[in-house]
């Protein structure tokens, strides 16, 4: 299981937006093989963070599969 906490670990100092979140989500999942994803965390509170990000974190996660 890919969780949103690993994510910002290994790659949170190079994210500087919530479009580039979306971005690295949908390459670890494509790169782990992943089926499934968790929103552990809250994310940083990106200028461009929208009211619906958690959905629009596993949409990014889903579409990349």
């Amino acid at each position: 299981m890919l969780s949103l906490s690993a994510i910002l670990l290994q790659a949170g100092d190079d994210i500087a937006s919530f479009e580039e979140l979306k971005e690295t989500i949908q390459t670890f999942a494509t790169e782990t093989g992943e089926l499934f994803f968790q929103v552990d965390i809250e994310p940083p509170k990106y200028d461009d963070r929208p009211d619906d990000w958690h959905e629009q974190l596993n949409l990014a996660f889903e579409s990349a599969r």
